[in-house]
């Protein structure tokens, strides 16, 4: 919160949506923050995706010509990320921005690793530009005009958590509107990296969560994914990809054909909660 309030582009006014009302704690946080801020409990756990489109909704109503989005886990590199963003969008005319998102524990390093052609960079000194078009991560410091998301719309609530966020991107990237991400700005995460499982020498990867809940929303809403347009024509290589892994690298047939029934599943729009 602190980092929030010290933005040299002050926030006009916060919106903390709470999927877990039950611990006074959450409040009482919000509660001392030193500029205007609206508390919004969720009594039903909407999950990220719910959580997200209830608060940019909420900004909406309260009339935001600007929405930026962050989730619980990360947090501004520092005070300048907004103003960054803001002078970053108008100065190339951007309907949405992000933030080089970055290792909380070793801020050279990118969060999430980030494919270029057939390579995999790691680090924003790969990258070597200062800014990036049609690449954005939209959950962690991204910034959108209230006029983009009457074009792309919010999150699903169906996709719950897990691929919530490839989805409006989905959207974002096939409504035309011109976005990317900033290198003179970062955001904090903690490493994301991990679940990605090299193959090949690295020339490929898979994702393969650590827990059984994690994987049932990966693989079911990657198939939801893979059925949408815009996705259709990467399905294919999919079922080899992870064929390649379960099969040929992790040698367990049995969770290739649990990540086929899951993508089945997300196919058909069957959203049953795990």
């Amino acid at each position: 919160m602190k980092v929030l309030e010290s933005q040299t582009r002050p926030v006009d006014h916060l919106i903390v949506v709470d999927n877990g009302p039950d611990e006074e704690s959450a409040r009482d946080v919000v509660e001392a923050y030193g500029r205007p801020v609206t508390y919004v409990p969720s009594y039903r756990n909407l999950g990220g995706a719910g959580g997200f489109a209830l608060g940019m909704l909420h900004a909406l109503a309260l009339g935001a010509e600007w929405v930026w989005l962050a989730d619980d886990d990360g947090r501004p590199a520092d005070e300048h990320v907004l103003e960054t963003l803001l002078a970053e969008a108008e100065r190339r005319g951007l309907a949405e921005i992000s933030p080089t998102v970055v290792n909380i524990d070793e801020p050279e390093k990118l969060a999430f690793p980030l494919r270029r052609g057939l390579t995999w960079k790691r680090s924003s000194a790969e990258l070597g530009e200062d800014f990036l078009p049609g690449i954005a991560s939209l959950m962690n410091g991204a910034l959108f005009r209230a006029s983009t998301l009457e074009v792309t719309g919010v999150p699903d609530l169906r996709l719950f958590f897990r691929g919530d966020e490839v989805e409006l991107h989905r959207r974002l990237v096939r409504s035309g509107l011109p976005f990317g991400t900033s290198l003179r700005t970062a955001y904090l995460h903690p490493n994301g990296s991990d679940e990605f499982k090299p193959m090949l020498g690295g020339r490929f990867h898979a994702q393969d969560p650590e827990n059984e809940v994690k994987r049932y929303y990966t693989y079911r809403n990657r198939g939801f994914l893979l059925s949408q347009p815009g996705m259709r024509k990467i399905g294919a290589l999919e079922v080899l990809r992870f064929g390649l892994y379960f099969v040929g690298v992790k040698r367990d047939p049995k969770a290739f054909v649990e990540w086929l029934r899951l993508v089945r599943q997300g196919r058909k729009e069957h959203f049953y909660r795990y």
